[in-house]
């Protein structure tokens, strides 16, 4: 294939919390571990994130990849992440209760989002 990739269109889920923070906008960076789904995402793609019955419609905006939790919230701004009422130590914590050392030993992906629809 030549030329640039076509935008693709991905779709995940998300716990209740995270899926309300996106909703409102404070959260902009959903953070995953290095599934093979996962690795398919590009910036300029569309991500369908749905929590039971809700679901938005976000723009991948870029997509860092990092070795660990901790590089990656080095580099990227917790509250994007979590929220703002979350404190580095909290959202580690948090993180690594949703991944074991294996799977972040997968490498670490944030994907920054901008909110394009909601729905429901």
């Amino acid at each position: 294939m030549t030329g640039a990739q076509q935008p693709a269109e991905h779709s995940l889920t998300i716990r209740k919390p995270y899926f309300d923070l996106i909703a409102s906008g404070a959260k902009t960076i959903e953070v995953r571990v290095g599934y093979p789904k996962i690795r398919k995402i590009n910036a300029g793609d569309t991500l369908r994130i749905t929590c039971a019955d809700e679901f938005l419609n976000a723009r991948v905006t870029a997509v860092e990849e990092y070795e660990s939790f901790a590089a990656m919230l080095d580099a990227e701004d917790p509250a994007a992440i979590g929220g703002p009422n979350m404190s580095h130590d909290q959202l580690v914590a948090a993180i690594r209760d949703i991944y074991p050392p294996e799977k972040e030993a997968l490498g670490v992906f944030a994907l920054h989002l901008t909110l394009t629809h909601a729905g429901g």
